[in-house]
């Protein structure tokens, strides 16, 4: 089906189709519909923009989330709001939005208030990554270059589409920035709220669109439901208690003969890593680290080892693991476990 020149997967029930449109049938509504398919905003974000008090655009937010054309979750103790996504319902609001005039003057007006919005998160996330930016320096100077180990990762991938990525334990969001590029959906879960505000910056600085960002238990990540076909956990496991248990948990969310991909230090014996910076861990050994994977339920384990080249120093060694879901429908048998070195 089309609706305006964009294709429709599915066709709609009358009754969802007549409360999609009398949802975005009001000016403040259709104005939300078109900054929430923008960008992530909470509801002072939202008021500060639309220059409307906090309960008409609470009640306006309410009406867009039953009738399925907004999505809203909590990030610590603030809501984000966002044009929901997918088939159906949510595509009809996509073309809806898709026919605004850009040049209409309310819509101008907004995405002017939008740009302030923006740049007052980006000074805020600035403060916060300067707070830290030292303690951040000093790890990643403990091991090989990042470039190193992020042409390793893009290496490692090859050049398939990724479909659906979660990024677990994003950060900064600098995986987010080199891989959901590559992806048609990215999602980047951290429990940290001042880390996703960093994460949330630094992906509307670079201008990444097809990200949402979810503040989420790497123990308990997401309903039984949802899949991806890559999952990164990039420097997050050696924070854990139980390192075991989270592979468990990502390797749930594979969609069949999807792949995790774990970036972390091979074994090392700095103790200040531990007491100055929490670590629970002090590296993995690759096979420890590759069985843990296979009793997650995954085959075909690749581990590459990244170790320090001439005139890098005395820093610590990163290692890749990719495995894939076992689940995978082909007539070739999995490889055994690979060992690399670069």
């Amino acid at each position: 089906m089309l609706f305006w020149g964009r294709a429709v997967t599915n066709g709609l029930p009358f009754p969802a189709v007549i409360a999609a449109l009398e949802a975005a049938g009001e000016p403040t509504r259709l104005r939300i519909l078109a900054l929430l398919s923008e960008v992530e905003l909470t509801v002072t974000e939202l008021t500060a923009i639309l220059g409307q008090s906090q309960p008409r655009v609470s009640r306006h937010l309410k009406l867009l989330v039953e009738a399925g054309l907004v999505e809203r979750h909590r990030e610590g103790a603030w809501a984000f709001f966002r044009r929901a996504e997918g088939e159906g319902v949510p595509e009809l609001t996509a073309a809806i939005v898709g026919r605004l005039d850009a040049g209409d003057a309310n819509i101008d007006a907004d995405r002017r208030r939008l740009a302030e919005v923006r740049d007052e998160r980006a000074a805020q996330a600035t403060q916060y990554f300067a707070r830290h930016a030292e303690e951040w320096d000093r790890i990643r100077s403990k091991h090989v270059p990042e470039s190193r180990v992020e042409a390793a990762i893009l290496e490692i991938l090859g050049q398939t589409h990724i479909e659906t990525l979660l990024d677990v334990g994003t950060g900064t969001g600098r995986m987010l920035e080199v891989l959901a590029p590559k992806a048609t959906r990215a999602v980047g879960i951290d429990n940290s709220p001042a880390m996703l505000a960093v994460a949330r910056a630094n992906l509307e600085r670079a201008q990444v669109r097809n990200v949402q960002l979810r503040q989420g238990d790497i123990y308990a990540l997401a309903p039984a439901e949802t899949r991806f076909s890559l999952i990164v956990i990039h420097q997050v496991l050696h924070f854990l208690d139980d390192p075991a248990r989270a592979l468990r948990e990502a390797t749930r969310l594979l969609a069949p003969g999807g792949r995790l991909l774990v970036i972390d230090l091979a074994p090392h014996a700095d103790e200040r890593l531990r007491s100055e910076f929490n670590h629970r861990r002090l590296g993995f050994a690759p096979e420890e680290l590759a069985n843990q994977m296979r009793e997650a339920g995954l085959d075909g384990i690749r581990v590459r080892a990244l170790k320090p080249l001439a005139g890098e120093g005395d820093v610590l060694t990163v290692m890749l693991w990719l495995g894939r879901d076992s689940r995978i429908q082909t007539d070739a048998p999995f490889p055994h476990t690979t060992v690399e070195v670069a």
